[in-house]
């Protein structure tokens, strides 16, 4: 391949050809499978487990239960819980091992694993286990579960409570509302959904008894998180653990657990001395993959006589689920909510509070977007509701109250440092783009044809990035090409093609002389944590790019003693040293490709960087229009103007907005993960009855840079991924509501399905 002409992304050419290489792609020799009995009720006490049947069945290797997981003396896998709350409270962490044990909680927890010859066997050994149950209350309900009559989910927490959390200021919220104007009030519900990666939730697992070590082949984020989860839980050193993850077909944050089934699995393989493979089906993915969301929103702003903003109090109360998954109780707290709690707007005191429960569901973790959504929705509701209260146009009052170009670099009041932005680009980029002014014309054309169009305005802030140290390393192979390492975890957001565009670019080398060798089980011990809340270019692609501008400097060095100059006399450009005022130069590719007789080359770079946050932001406008007859709502257009910072790939960068989008319009138009009240079974466990986005359900879309580099990182980057989730939820629900107002409609829970639009129309005609 000609010299820089590396082009398209390089994955692509191995996943469209059915070349990729995921769990299920991977076979040992002599393998068994695992079939798991799962909870066919939402809580009960286990008052009898019989084996003894499924023992009998030819082919049967071996049955683990809670009891065996118990005995194993393995720890709950660890809840991200360094912060405190109210009164200086910790997170609450109930145990849970690998297997229900003594109690179930929801339906679809693992109660035990059978091992076999073959997936049938397993699966009809599995249907042979006798389990008694005595049933016990139930609630699935937040609100529910904190009642002095509800069901306890846990026998050492009678009050259902998790953890409870505040953050900002009460007192000044308090002033600020005593001389307010007007306060509006804005009560929300973040329904739960299904993260549903295109891969099934699946591993395979191999134990070697001489050395006392594991192999796990898993769908991950990032192996160098699941390798220290897997020390804390078994006690075993990190070293003892290889974990393969090859391609990974979509993470979205719930690949980056540690699930029960793993930990059942690695347990089966060391009894029985074989690999044991284990898949998921669809229906273990929606039931057992930890959910997303699941919040109630309450928010209240203060504004003055002159429109503007005073303060706002937020409050959510989260429904855990029955466990503390890994990232559960971060992101709805310290993470996005904290964070982003003032958005883009001016406001002068905040407070917050958030209660976490536990209800007889499946526990709840990051989900793209990772409770930024929910800021972005409650702020823009508040916002909306604000204009239509004070009778002022939406986006006057936004623009009264927005932040300024020259506000950042900015501290909040929930001490964060925001780094850049433009909020005021942003607004009218997008108002122009979306021909706002020209709506009315557009409104009432459609409403010749018996249809309601809406329109929908939302601004949003977000963080990314921004966890602790990252560690890289670049090595020179004998063939002359580079290697990058690093924790990068790849999930088809295209790290194999930017990566080793960043470090090309720094050294003046064709990007074909440089592979990413991502979750490689050559990959030395590194520092850092893999790719979640947007931050693998701003972590990982800063801390190559700073490691390839020390390989410029070593080279440097090199370049001088080979020209017989002073180092300081050599320039480096576009991948060549030269000796000013001469024509002395020599290439870094030749450097590179030199035999220096030593057995590390002296080219080799090994780098930590100290990531810091950056803080994309962006102004989306939804346009939709709602069928009267049926209620169905269609998206007729979309502008995104986003600030991510410098772009290193456009056409990776919109593929990630395109992907976020298409899951907040998944959130608004109809996912659901909906529980009976009564028994907590799962009324939406196949795609019979959850609903997924489609590509007719998102019309036309113009997404447009409008990036204010970051000071954060040397890349000047911000995060992309998580954008078009929480810019999408807020203006799609603006939307729909601003379609619904002839109708009188000022609230409406999501999902926005047709049978909920069309009753909503029914009640007020």
């Amino acid at each position: 391949m000609p010299e820089h002409q590396f082009k398209g992304r390089r994955e692509d050419l191995r996943l469209v050809t059915g070349r990729g290489r995921y769990t299920n792609d991977h076979h040992v020799s002599g393998q068994a499978a695992a079939h798991f009995l799962r909870a066919d009720r939402a809580h009960a006490k286990i008052t009898r487990i019989d084996i003894a049947e499924a023992r009998k069945l030819p082919g049967v290797l071996d049955i683990v239960t809670g009891a065996d997981m118990v005995a194993a003396g393995w720890k709950t896998p660890p809840v991200l819980s360094f912060f405190k709350g109210v009164g200086g409270s910790s997170v609450r962490i109930p145990f849970r091992p690998g297997l229900a044990h003594g109690r179930v909680r929801f339906v679809g927890e693992p109660v035990a694993v059978v091992i076999a010859t073959t997936d049938h066997l397993a699966q009809d050994a599995a249907e042979r286990i006798e389990v008694e149950y005595e049933d016990l209350a139930v609630v699935v309900d937040a609100a529910d579960a904190l009642t002095a009559s509800a069901a306890r989910v846990h026998e050492e927490m009678p009050d259902n409570l998790a953890f409870e959390y505040e953050y900002g200021s009460a007192a000044p919220v308090e002033q600020a509302f005593a001389k307010a104007k007007h306060i509006i009030r804005v009560g929300l519900g973040a329904q739960r959904i299904a993260g549903n990666p295109m891969e099934p939730k699946s591993c395979l697992a191999r134990y070697d008894a001489a050395t006392d070590t594991f192999d796990l082949y898993i769908p991950t984020q990032g192996i160098s998180d699941i390798k220290a989860a897997l020390a804390q839980i078994t006690g075993l050193g990190p070293e003892k653990f290889r974990i393969h993850s090859n391609d990974v077909g979509g993470g979205f944050g719930v690949r980056n657990e540690i699930y029960p089934e793993f930990l059942a699995v690695l347990l089966a393989a060391k009894r029985t001395g074989k690999a044991v493979r284990w898949t998921g089906t669809r229906s273990e993915t929606i039931s057992g993959d930890h959910h997303a969301r699941a919040a109630d929103l309450e928010g209240e702003l203060a504004i003055d006589d002159k429109g503007k903003f005073l303060g706002l109090r937020v409050e959510w109360l989260v429904n855990l689920g029955a466990y503390c998954s890994g990232a559960g109780a971060l992101i709805n707290t310290v993470a996005a909510p904290t964070s982003s709690a003032t958005s883009l707007y001016k406001v002068p005191a905040f407070y917050g509070r958030h209660r976490l429960v536990f209800t007889n569901t499946t526990p709840v973790t990051a989900y793209r977007g990772a409770g930024r959504p929910n800021v972005a929705y409650l702020w823009e509701r508040l916002v909306e509701e604000a204009a239509a209260t004070l009778g002022v146009d939406p986006v006057r009052l936004r623009r009264r109250n927005i932040l300024s170009k020259s506000a950042f670099p900015m501290k909040t009041l929930t001490g964060h440092t925001y780094d850049s932005g433009d909020p005021a680009r942003l607004l009218d980029t997008a108002l122009e783009a979306a021909n706002w002014n020209g709506f009315k014309a557009r409104r009432k054309a459609a409403k010749k044809t018996g249809k309601l169009r809406g329109i929908g305005l939302a601004m949003f802030l977000e963080p990314s990035g921004a966890v602790g140290k990252e560690q890289i390393e670049i090595k020179i192979e004998a063939d002359g090409k580079l290697a990058l390492f690093s924790n990068a975890g790849p999930m088809g957001q295209g790290l194999e093609t930017v990566l080793p565009e960043v470090v090309a670019k720094v050294l003046g080398l064709p990007e074909d002389r440089i592979e990413m060798r991502v979750n490689d089980l050559a990959t030395p011990k590194l520092m850092g944590t893999g790719s979640f809340g947007s931050r693998s270019l701003i972590s990982h692609g800063a801390a190559l790019m700073n490691g390839a501008k020390e390989i410029v400097e070593k080279g440097r060095q090199l370049a001088a003693t080979e020209l017989e100059v002073a180092a300081g006399d050599v320039t480096f450009e576009n991948g060549v040293y030269k000796v000013a005022g001469t024509d002395l130069s020599v290439p870094l590719r030749t450097l590179i490709e030199k035999k220096w007789g030593q057995p590390q080359h002296p080219l080799d770079t090994n780098l930590t960087l100290d990531t810091s946050a950056a803080f994309p932001s962006g102004a989306h406008i939804a346009e939709v229009e709602i069928d009267e007859d049926t209620g169905a709502v269609q998206i007729v257009n979309y502008i995104a103007a986003d600030d991510c910072g410098n772009v290193i790939n456009h056409t990776i960068v919109e593929g990630q907005l395109h992907g976020g989008l298409m899951q907040g319009v998944g959130q608004v138009l109809g996912e659901h993960i909906a529980y009976d009240r009564d028994n907590g079974q799962l009324l939406s466990g196949t795609f019979m009855d959850y609903f997924m986005p489609r590509a007719h359900h998102l019309g036309a879309i113009t997404l447009i840079d409008c990036g204010v580099p970051s000071p954060a990182n040397p890349l000047g980057a911000k995060g992309a991924g998580e954008a078009g989730a929480t810019g999408s939820i807020p203006a799609l629900a603006n939307a729909v509501l601003d379609a619904l107002k002839p109708y009188g409609v000022r609230t409406l829970e999501m999902p926005y399905t047709p049978a909920r639009v069309w009753q909503a129309i029914q009640q007020k005609a």
